[in-house]
């Protein structure tokens, strides 16, 4: 991967949405040249997927946490919150708990009763987002501050 697919990808987390006649403008290529480095990146994995992001508040999701989940019946617990619309992330980690959930609600009650529904899957704990000063950080930092930290 050289500049020219860091670039692209840059350009791509903060608009997947661009066109990529704009993106071969942006980056110094032609149309079918951008467009091939995109399909090759595609191809090896590097970009996964494009996808919208959506203000949980504009659509009455007012309340997020995470939760540090402790279970010794892991399938059982997968499954529910498989099945569950709260839960945004399920990630296993290491160490005294056996998952680390993001889960987006209506609002603190509901939180509370999603609890109450954890309580036969294991031990739980659980952290109320009061704000989030850094919500989202991209991968691949613009030249100019990847130039800075060099």
């Amino acid at each position: 991967m050289d500049q020219i697919d860091k670039q692209i990808l840059f350009f791509l987390q903060n608009q997947a949405r661009i066109s990529m006649t704009e993106l071969g403008k942006c980056v110094g290529l032609s149309q079918p040249a951008v467009t091939e480095r995109v399909r090759r990146m595609e191809e090896k994995g590097i970009i996964k997927e494009y996808r919208t992001i959506i203000s949980p508040e504009k659509i009455g999701k007012d309340s997020a946490a995470y939760m540090l989940f402790q279970t010794r019946d892991c399938l059982a617990f997968l499954d529910f919150v498989h099945a569950s619309p709260h839960v945004a992330e399920c990630h296993r980690i290491s160490g005294e708990h056996s998952y680390l959930l993001k889960v987006v609600t209506e609002s603190t009650r509901t939180l509370e009763e999603f609890g109450n529904q954890c309580d036969k899957y294991g031990t739980y704990t659980i952290l109320i987002v009061m704000s989030s000063p850094i919500n989202h950080r991209n991968l691949i930092p613009s030249l100019e501050d990847a130039r800075k930290v060099d």
